[in-house]
């Protein structure tokens, strides 16, 4: 007893422990990092993720393409038709080195050119209300690539996002919410008439299940395309930023608001740069949002940083006179708001708007209570007997004669 007593008392000092202890600890870190990987393979394969927000992506950039086309529908000649000084022979000549493509020089046909101008408009409305989207995503980023290629040295930074998010869209299914196929979806749900087979068999529910993992994983990487791609943006804009001389002395600004070329409206930008202070504020401010931008996107903090993004983008299309770049950097951070936001949206539009109709209605009795012209009409008595306002010509009171109900 004495020595198994000494044995016992010894054991605690020497720090070791039994082997099933050990087993255990080293196991831990092995355990947490399986668990892990096995939770994001549930997210990639198992649930669609961010469903608005692809739905917001379709219906902002189909939007954006579809004014981008009609604005510039008195210029298309000069831009992407065969009148152009870019010719479709030198565009060729040029595709043959970079490998790019565009159906707009298949022919040099006048009629030809309108017609596919018509379907990019076509294809835009159809792409923003999310009609066939499977199909019309693919036929959107074929249409983006066309127009963008067909007059490269034209474009601009917003021409080149929407050609990358085009692309990245034909890989989502964002036609899921807030689209005529998720309605028609609905409808069909609501009748019972859902095509398929009554009692699939072995096979066939295989092969939906495989069908509906491979949506799932596609869709869910072409969303994390593109969120990665919005932070490669603002990362690379930064730190190119933080390089420079001019945005560490605070002076970017003042000289971007002199730029003839972007000043759609001289005398606002000229206003603007003579608060030197808020200048300088504002470039450092630019500078430390794009750098924080990627290391803040899984906590609340991204939300006002959010919000300062959406104010940068407004005053770069108010002072520089860059609206598509803007509207596409304004619909790319949109992506980064979760589903829970956009799916409270319409409820929350529903409580303002009724919140809003009692003030309404109590403004309007109000005027008429206070009003010279007296109530119109008749109102019922609780007795059976109507009481008729009539106007008293003696006072400013109004009378009320009681009379048999007629």
């Amino acid at each position: 007893m004495g020595t198994e007593r000494n044995y016992r008392s010894a054991t605690p000092s020497t720090g070791t422990q039994p082997p099933g202890d050990q087993h255990d600890v080293l196991a831990s870190p092995v355990r947490w990092l399986l668990d892990r990987l096995t939770a994001v393979g549930e997210l990639v394969t198992v649930r669609p993720v961010s469903l608005y927000a692809a739905a917001v992506l379709r219906i902002g950039y189909g939007l954006l393409y579809l004014t981008f086309l009609l604005r510039e529908f008195p210029h298309r000649e000069e831009i992407w038709g065969p009148e152009s000084p870019w010719t479709p022979a030198l565009a060729q000549q040029l595709f043959a080195q970079t490998g790019w493509t565009s159906i707009l020089t298949l022919s040099d046909s006048h009629v030809y050119f309108e017609l596919c101008y018509a379907l990019a408009v076509v294809t835009s409305v159809l792409f923003m209300l999310g009609w066939r989207t499977r199909a019309l995503s693919c036929l959107f980023a074929v249409v983006v690539t066309s127009f963008h290629a067909r007059a490269i040295f034209m474009t601009d930074g917003g021409d080149n996002l929407v050609l990358l998010m085009a692309l990245y869209l034909a890989l989502t299914a964002c036609g899921r919410r807030w689209s005529l196929d998720a309605r028609r979806i609905r409808r069909r749900a609501a009748r019972h008439d859902i095509p398929g087979p009554a009692e699939p068999g072995q096979t066939w529910r295989q092969l939906r299940a495989g069908r509906a993992t491979l949506v799932t994983v596609v869709h869910n990487c072409g969303m994390f395309v593109i969120a990665a791609q919005v932070c490669f943006l603002y990362g690379s804009a930064g730190l190119y930023k933080v390089q420079g001389a001019s945005w560490g002395a605070g002076t970017a600004l003042h000289y971007v608001l002199n730029l003839q070329l972007f000043q759609p409206w001289p005398a606002l930008s000229h206003f603007v740069d003579e608060h030197t202070v808020v200048i300088a504020i504002a470039g450092y401010l630019t500078v430390l949002l794009q750098v924080a931008f990627p290391f803040v996107l899984f906590g609340r903090l991204k939300y006002p940083v959010l919000v300062m993004l959406l104010a940068m983008h407004i005053g770069i299309a108010l002072l520089m006179g860059l609206p598509l770049f803007s509207g596409a950097m304004i619909v790319a951070d949109a992506a980064f708001l979760p589903d829970r936001f956009y799916a409270a949206l319409p409820s929350s539009l529903r409580r303002a708007v009724l919140r809003s109709g009692p003030r309404q209605r109590a403004s309007s009795r109000t005027t008429l209570e206070t009003g010279s012209v007296p109530p119109q009409g008749r109102s019922e008595d609780p007795d059976g007997k109507r009481r008729c306002p009539l106007p008293d010509h003696h006072g400013d009171a109004t009378t009320l004669r009681t009379g048999p109900e007629r």
